[in-house]
C-alpha cells in the first residue's frame, strides 16, 4: 500500500498545485479542448509534456519487466527444476528491496526524483545485462542469479518511492484519477500482456539470455525518457525537508501511525502478501510447466490474459471515476482478486489458469486505481516519498518469509493445495481488515470528494484528513498497495 495526496479543501492549494498548472494552462498541450483526450478522459494526462515522457519511459520499461517475469522463472527452472530454487531467488530479490526501502523514500524526498529514478534504472539495467551475458555464454550459475537479482531489488527500492511521489508533481489534482487509470492501463498492457508474450517468443528463439538482454535495453530507453523531463518543484527545493534521514523516516512513520486507513491497509497487505505472493510467484510457473505440460509461451499467455483483464479494468475505472465508498470498494475487489488465486490450484487446463489470472488482475487493478487516487489526493506532497516507502516496506516486509515457506509447504501438501489455501486464507485476511475501527471513517468524511462540499464542510474535512498547516489529522486518511 502507498499514499500520497493533496489537501481536499475546495479552495485549498497544495505544493503540487503550485508546481503543476491547471488543465487549461498545460504545457505542451497539443490537443484542443474538444479533442480525443477530452472525450476519452483516460488520455487527458498525456497533454502534459512531463507526464508524456514519464509514461513513455514507464511503458518501455514495463515491457522489459514483462519479459523478465517469464525469463527469470524459465531460467531458474532450467538451472534447477525445483520450486526451492525460485523461492531462493525471490528471497534474494526481496530482502535488499525491503531493507533499502526506507532509505529510498528519504532519498526521493531529499533529491531530484528524476535523478533518483535514473540512478535506479542504471543499476537495474546493468544487473540484468550481466545476467543476460552470462546466460548466453553458458556461464550462468544459480549463485550469479542470486547476486544479480539482489542488485535489481536494491535498485527497485529507490525507483518505486521516487516514481510514486513524482506523479502528483507533474499532474494536477483534477487529473490524478485519469493518470492513475492510464498507469494501470499501460502497466498490464506492457508488463502482463505484451511483455510476457514477447518474453515467451524470445526465450523460444534465443533462450532466456537473449530475453534478459532485450530487457536490459529497455532500461536505457526509460533513462532517456526520464532525462527529457523538465525539472519539477520538490519539497527539498522549498526547504520543507529538513533534519537527518532518521528524523525524516520518523516523521513519515508518525504520519502513517496517526491514520488508521494507512497503517491498517499496510498491515492487511503484509499478511495477504505473506499468504499468496510466494505461492503465486513460485508455484504458478511450476504447475504450468510440470503438471499442465505447458511451455514458456503458455506461461506468457497466462500472464497476458491477466494483462487483458487489468486493461479492461483500467478503462472502466478511468471513465467512471472514484467511488464515494472508496475504501469499501478497494477492500471488496482486493478480497475477490485474492480468492481468484485459488483458481490456479483448481485448474486442470491452461485456459482455466488464464481465466483465473484474468479475474485476479482485473479486480486487483480496479482497487489499485482507487487506492492510488486516494493517497495522491490526501497525503501532503512533502511526505509522499517517505509514506510510499513505508507503504512498500510494511506491505512487502514478509515477502522473504512467503518465498521461504512456499517450497516446504508445497512439499508437504502439494503445489495445487498450497495455491488454493493461499487464495482462500489471503482473501479472508484482506476482508477482515475492512472492519478495523476507523478504517471507513475516510468515506464518511467525504474528504476525497471535498470539491463538492460547502466551504465550511470542506475546511473541516481537510483538517480531519490531516491537510492542515501541521499535516496532522484525526486518523481517517487512505492510500494504495504495491502490485503483486
Amino acid at each position: 500500500m502507498t499514499l500520497e495526496g493533496s489537501p481536499v479543501s475546495g479552495n485549498g492549494a497544495s505544493p503540487q498545485d503550485a508546481a503543476v498548472p491547471s488543465l487549461p494552462e498545460m504545457p505542451g498541450d497539443g490537443v484542443p479542448p474538444d479533442g480525443l483526450s477530452s472525450r476519452l478522459r483516460l488520455l487527458a494526462p498525456l497533454r502534459l509534456r512531463n507526464f508524456r515522457f514519464l509514461w513513455t519511459g514507464m511503458t518501455v520499461s514495463l515491457l522489459g519487466d514483462g519479459i523478465f517475469l517469464v525469463a527469470i522463472a524459465w531460467q531458474v527452472y532450467q538451472l534447477s527444476n525445483a520450486p526451492a530454487a525460485l523461492s531462493v531467488v525471490g528471497i534474494a530479490m526481496t530482502v535488499p528491496h525491503v531493507v533499502l526501502l526506507l532509505l529510498g523514500g528519504v532519498v526521493s524526498d531529499r533529491f531530484d526524483r528524476r535523478k533518483v529514478m535514473v540512478g535506479a534504472d542504471l543499476l537495474r539495467g546493468v544487473a540484468i545485462g550481466v545476467l543476460g551475458l552470462l546466460s548466453v555464454t553458458g556461464a550462468l550459475e544459480l549463485w550469479h542469479v542470486l547476486v544479480l537479482t539482489a542488485f535489481y531489488g536494491a535498485g527497485t527500492a529507490f525507483f518505486g518511492p521516487a516514481f510514486d511521489a513524482i506523479v502528483p508533481d507533474v499532474v494536477p489534482p483534477e487529473l490524478l484519477p485519469e493518470a492513475n487509470s492510464l498507469d494501470q492501463f499501460v502497466r498490464p498492457a506492457a508488463w502482463r500482456l505484451a511483455g510476457p508474450a514477447l518474453g515467451g517468443f524470445l526465450i523460444n528463439a534465443w533462450g532466456p539470455g537473449g530475453a534478459f538482454l532485450v530487457d536490459a535495453a529497455t532500461f536505457a530507453v526509460s533513462i532517456a525518457a526520464i532525462m527529457m523531463m523538465h525539472p519539477t518543484a520538490s519539497a527539498r527545493d522549498s526547504g520543507e525537508v529538513e533534519g537527518s534521514a532518521f528524523s525524516q523516516v520518523k516523521e513519515g512513520f508518525r504520519f502513517v501511525r496517526s491514520h488508521v486507513w494507512l497503517w491498517g491497509t499496510f498491515l492487511a497487505a503484509t499478511f495477504a502478501y505473506l499468504m499468496f505472493m510466494g505461492p503465486t510467484e513460485v508455484l504458478l510457473p511450476f504447475v504450468i510447466k510440470n503438471e499442465l505440460g505447458g511451455n514458456a509461451n503458455d506461461l506468457g499467455f497466462v500472464f497476458a490474459l491477466g494483462g487483458v483483464g487489468a486493461i479492461l479494468a483500467a478503462i472502466v475505472m478511468g471513465q467512471r471515476g472514484t467511488p464515494r465508498r472508496h475504501m469499501t470498494f478497494i477492500y471488496v475487489v482486493w478480497t475477490l482478486s485474492t480468492l481468484a488465486i485459488a483458481g490456479y490450484g483448481l485448474a486442470n487446463f491452461t485456459w482455466q489458469v488464464m481465466a483465473a489470472c484474468f479475474a485476479f488482475n482485473a479486480l486487483e487493478t480496479a482497487g489499485i486505481i482507487v487506492w492510488a487516487t486516494t493517497k495522491q489526493r490526501l497525503v501532503p506532497a512533502r511526505l509522499l516519498g517517505r509514506v510510499s516507502s513505508l507503504d512498500w516496506f510494511i506491505s512487502i516486509g514478509l515477502l522473504p518469509v512467503s518465498f521461504a515457506l512456499t517450497a516446504p509447504v508445497a512439499g508437504l501438501i502439494g503445489a495445487r493445495a498450497t495455491l488454493i489455501g493461499a487464495g482462500v486464507v489471503g482473501g479472508l485476511v484482506t476482508f477482515a481488515f475492512l472492519f478495523l475501527p476507523g478504517m471507513r471513517a475516510i468515506e464518511r468524511s467525504g474528504a476525497i470528494h471535498g470539491d463538492g462540499l460547502e466551504p465550511d464542510t470542506a475546511a473541516v474535512a481537510a483538517e480531519v484528513v490531516g491537510a492542515g498547516p501541521e499535516g496532522n489529522g484525526l486518523g481517517v486518511l487512505g492510500a494504495p498497495a504495491p502490485t503483486p
